[in-house]
């Protein structure tokens, strides 16, 4: 039997006032938006260890935001699995641990209120290094199809509970 929530938790992560890095919270508001009755959200603005408090106890956790690869254009969505950034755990300082490694000591502290699936929905961006509120065009348009990437995440995880 499992203490987990049979249910979502969406979190996007960014900051609302260095322009493309605001993406993942906008993905979250919209998703907020729908009222989705096995979803809930948040928008932060964390990282590393932070995120475990939020996780813990949902049976899924979708976390969206901007990524700065280079490797794709920008407002490319693409989606991640933890063992996608296995090669980026390591043993670090508490305040840079990045996410990846955040999840791996989650689960080894307390693997039961950790979620069964933890997805990354990631929008390849061009800016978050200069200070504004507005995202610029590219990235804008992605927020649509990073929100269609989300709900067939959560359709798909459902349907394999049939």
């Amino acid at each position: 039997m499992s203490d987990l929530k049979d249910r979502f938790i969406v979190i996007g992560l960014g900051s609302p006032i260095m322009t493309d890095d605001a993406v993942g919270l906008k993905i979250a508001q919209n998703i907020e938006d729908m009222h989705l009755n096995d979803v809930d959200t948040l928008q932060e603005a964390i990282g590393g260890l932070e995120i475990l408090p939020m996780i813990r106890g949902y049976r899924f956790a979708l976390i969206t935001d901007a990524i700065l690869t280079g490797q794709q254009p920008p407002g490319t969505v693409m989606i991640y699995d933890p063992d996608d950034f296995e090669d980026t755990v390591g043993n670090t300082f508490a305040h840079d641990i990045n996410l990846a490694t955040a999840l791996k000591i989650g689960k080894q502290m307390d693997a039961s209120t950790m979620p069964e699936k933890v997805l990354f929905v990631a929008v390849e961006v061009q800016d978050i290094q200069t200070m504004s509120e507005t995202m610029t065009p590219e990235i804008e348009a992605a927020v649509q199809p990073a929100v269609n990437a989300i709900l067939y995440l959560r359709d798909k995880l459902r349907g394999q509970d049939r």
